[in-house]
């Protein structure tokens, strides 16, 4: 628990840091670390409104200044990264600069600056992005990353836990799957859409299954570590208890939605050619391979989630009128 002298109610709250804080997952995040206990100071790439805490790191690299940001800072939260973008495949160097060197200089400047904690979201993709005639996805999995972002993740991991030996701060690597809640993209955006639209979709004979995370437990999970004595080095995969099959994910979103999921059988090898073909080949292990996760680790923390799949997707589609709106 956060020291009861570095309370809201005693005092000073205990600094955070958060970079990416305007992102997804961010825009969740620090809400719950303020009634945490903690006092967020956001990190952004350049000012545009008068939020207090705020501070502009510019772009994050090997040369990012982050001394203003860190001051009486105790712990720091790394969310910004470079996501992944189709047309990028090759360049790997424009994600190593910023996934890569901006994290290594980012947990130097922390360690330079007295931080006690560094909490690195990375991502399941580090694992691979398919679990189909294996077992599921573990911590101590040799890495086997897929993609350029995936590997820019995985080598940020290498890097931090090389530092960690040396660093006098403990650092906490956590590995989600696809994350879905209010204002999420990719993916589930895309299916919320499809749905919304009434539109067809050939996944009624996919017999998979795959792990996601509500962004609200991701970000409970994340609170749940800044308060916990960590080694110099962890990692945890984080996801909701419930990993269900594309068809019963899509169905259970429709729900959510008040809508009727319109969904028919396609076989399997036909749709995995259709799926190439559409240019994106990688879709195909999102929609119809596995990525199951063993959660032995993450369950012996004690820690609960937040909220169920169901809960999680009702939030996820619901705006403040009680309309349905991504």
């Amino acid at each position: 628990m956060l020291d009861k002298k570095s309370t809201p109610e005693t005092g000073s709250r205990p600094v955070v840091l958060v970079t990416g804080a305007n992102g997804f997952v961010g825009r969740h995040l620090t809400p719950v670390l303020s009634q945490a206990g903690w006092r967020v100071r956001r990190a952004v790439r350049s000012s545009g409104s008068s939020i207090h805490d705020e501070v502009v790191a510019g772009s994050i690299g090997p040369s990012t200044d982050w001394s203003e940001a860190l001051t009486g800072t105790q712990a720091v939260v790394h969310l910004a990264a470079r996501v992944h973008q189709v047309k990028e495949e090759s360049a790997i160097d424009v994600y190593r600069t910023i996934n890569v060197e901006g994290t290594l200089q980012l947990a130097r400047s922390a360690a330079k600056a007295g931080v006690k904690r560094f909490i690195f979201v990375s991502t399941m993709l580090v694992h691979g992005s398919c679990t189909d005639d294996r077992a599921p996805f573990r911590e101590s999995d040799e890495l086997a990353p897929r993609g350029v972002y995936g590997v820019s993740k995985a080598e940020a991991e290498l890097g931090l836990k090389q530092l960690a030996a040396d660093l006098p701060m403990s650092i906490t690597v956590i590995r989600p799957p696809l994350v879905y809640g209010p204002g999420a993209v990719g993916n589930f955006h895309l299916l919320v859409k499809a749905i919304r639209s009434g539109a067809p979709l050939p996944f009624a004979a996919v017999h998979n299954r795959r792990a996601f995370v509500g962004v609200q437990n991701l970000a409970s999970f994340i609170a749940n570590r800044l308060t916990h004595k960590e080694k110099a080095f962890d990692v945890f995969l984080v996801a909701d208890k419930e990993q269900v099959s594309t068809p019963e994910f899509i169905g259970r979103l429709a729900r959510a939605m008040d809508r009727k999921a319109r969904l028919f059988p396609v076989p399997r090898k036909a749709l995995e050619l259709l799926l190439r073909a559409s240019g994106r080949p990688r879709i195909r292990d999102s929609l119809v391979g596995s990525l199951q996760v063993d959660l032995s680790k993450l369950i012996a923390t004690r820690w609960q989630q937040e909220l169920t799949l169901d809960e999680g997707l009702s939030v996820a589609v619901r705006t403040a009128d009680g309309e349905h709106a991504i």
